[in-house]
């Protein structure tokens, strides 16, 4: 199958969706392609031209199609011929043959050991049809199912994988992470940075580059540094304070010419007759920032971050709005406390505000780095439909995360929630691994979980648990989906310190391995990326950012702790 670019494939659905519908006829010159698809929610019949390109589209949405199976033969096949013949009236042109994909899990090149996991999870669905998908290929690896101790550690161990996986001779874009929210993606994302190792987000955006991430920082920024004239304006109007673009263009003016920063512009607006008529707005906004300021110093560096969310009046405002968009903003910006805390886990040498803004920008300027189309992909499972890969990591299987919390007493959402979990399972040709953490920081609060109840419905023949958690004397392991399940609430404020769990060992501190000692011109070998010379090193408070041209995958940045298991010198 010839393979083509990303940015081709969103080319062609942007010209499908233009034309989507459209029984206008067209003159074609050449041959035509036509492929008929069976959704879950709908039936799609397109054509395309010798070049791919498609001049015909016809949607009708249906549900024939139910966990990868046709429920509703007659359906389908009533609207499937009413779509070719639309499609024949709009080209003008008589369709002979057509081809399909296959449907999910239907796919010859999976593995038994896959398909037989995902058929057993299925097969709990009680108002699914008695069908079972098959294939003909051999069996293949069994799922691996690996308990990390918490998000860190889980984020570590999928970033290892695919290392080592590169390592043997798969390339990046083999390798898809799965998640059920798209606040999961953030330790994800830390980890991949830290070593290094290109990816690309599906369906969403990277963390640091959501707005409301980007909102808070800037608040932090200005913050730490009220001359940050570029944030200033970012924020100075949000939430709304009806201070226009207007009036910030005549006090940027007033600041170049004065020679001053625009936050003592705006401290003095009444000075200024261009400002007068938003004067009150404006000193008031620079009050609120000095007073920020000033609690800085009392208070722990998570305890400040929700000072700031409340007192800018931003969390308010979401919480106002309290609409889909809303909820999914709200939680990011509660997923930035998270950063923090991992901040301060890490022993930085520098564990204030500024130092913690050094990491970010240290990491979004690694992010800045095109990462090509040969990356791992990253995505939500509601994402993934449609889409396979050689290997498959989901992460996050753990009760009230995925099962949601919603779902646990909802029998239809519960059937809604294990469908998407076939779903996710069956986007793996070869090989499977799903993860889940003992304990998990999810918008600041860190929260123990038990094994996700999708896990003990897969064959212990398919699969091998990796640090399989141990029942609890005081209940069976039957008890596990019942139990108290991980379950994020808004109305408790995260504190600044962990929750004590005292029926679990304590997890020794980690002991830090000194630093490699590099300086450019070193010679280095990386046991993903082969040989190297290092370019440049910068101390990074306890760390260094470490630039290093590979003779084979070009220039690469590496945290050196991340890194050092992974990097000897020459």
């Amino acid at each position: 199958m010839k393979q083509i670019a990303w940015d081709e494939v969103m080319k062609r659905l942007e010209v499908a969706s233009k034309i989507c519908n459209d029984a206008s006829p067209v003159q074609v010159e050449g041959p035509i392609h036509v492929g008929v698809d069976l959704g879950t929610a709908d039936v799609v019949v397109m054509a395309v031209d010798d070049n791919g390109m498609p001049v015909s589209a016809f949607l009708e949405w249906a549900t024939v199609v139910r966990d990868g199976v046709v429920v509703d033969y007659h359906g389908a096949i009533t609207i499937v011929k009413r779509l070719v013949s639309m499609t024949e009236e709009r080209l003008g042109r008589k369709i002979t043959e057509a081809s399909t994909s296959y449907p999910p899990g239907t796919d010859a090149r999976l593995s038994t050991n896959i398909l037989d996991a995902a058929n057993a999870v299925i097969r709990h669905n009680v108002g699914r049809k008695g069908k079972t998908l098959w294939t003909e290929n051999g069996a293949g690896e069994v799922v691996t199912v690996k308990t990390c101790f918490n998000e860190g550690d889980e984020a570590n161990y999928v970033v290892g994988q695919i290392m080592m996986n590169y390592r043997r001779g798969v390339n990046w874009k083999d390798n898809a992470v799965l998640y059920r929210m798209n606040a999961q993606s953030n330790a994800l994302e830390y980890a991949f940075k830290r070593n290094g190792v290109p990816y690309k987000i599906i369906g969403g955006t990277k963390f640091f580059d959501r707005a409301e991430v980007k909102d808070m920082l800037a608040y932090l920024c200005v913050i730490n540094n009220p001359t940050d004239d570029l944030r200033l304006r970012r924020i100075v109007n949000v939430p709304a304070r009806k201070i226009g673009a207007a009036t910030m263009d005549k006090a940027q003016v007033i600041a170049t010419e004065e020679s001053l920063p625009l936050m003592e512009v705006l401290r003095r607006a009444g000075d200024y007759p261009q400002l007068k008529a938003s004067a009150g707005k404006l000193t008031a906004f620079t009050a609120m920032i000095d007073e920020m300021r000033r609690q800085a110093d009392d208070m722990g560096l998570v305890e400040f971050y929700e000072y700031v969310c409340r007192r800018s009046g931003y969390v308010g405002m979401l919480q106002e709005k309290n609409d889909m968009e809303s909820r999914g903003r709200l939680e990011n910006v509660e997923e930035l406390s998270s950063s923090i805390q991992a901040f301060l886990e890490n022993d930085p040498e520098n564990p204030t505000l500024s130092g913690f803004l050094d990491e970010v920008a240290l990491y979004t300027d690694l992010d800045s780095q095109e990462a090509g189309d040969n990356c791992v992909t990253l995505m939500t499972m509601h994402s993934a439909k449609g889409l396979e890969f050689p290997s498959v990591f989901v992460v996050g299987m753990e009760d009230g995360l995925f099962p949601g919390n919603r779902a646990m007493g909802e029998p239809e959402e519960m059937e809604e929630e294990r469908r998407l979990c076939y779903v996710a399972m069956t986007r793996a040709k070869e090989k499977l691994t799903l993860t889940n953490a003992r304990q998990r920081m999810l918008f600041g609060r860190t929260t123990p979980c038990m094994p996700s109840r999708f896990l003990k419905e897969i064959p212990e023949e398919n699969m091998e648990w990796l640090g399989k958690p141990e029942p609890r004397p005081t209940s069976s392991w039957d008890d596990f989906g019942d139990g108290p399940a991980y379950a994020p609430q808004r109305e408790a404020r995260p504190g600044t310190e962990r929750p004590a769990h005292p029926e679990r060992p304590v997890r020794p501190a980690a002991v830090s391995a000194p630093l490699l000692q590099l300086q450019p011109g070193d010679g280095v070998r990386h046991s993903a990326f082969g040989q190297g010379m290092v370019l440049s090193v910068r101390p990074m408070g306890g760390d260094a950012l470490v630039e290093v041209a590979f003779d084979r995958v070009g220039t690469k940045r590496l945290m050196l702790k991340a890194a050092g298991a992974h990097l000897t010198k020459l």
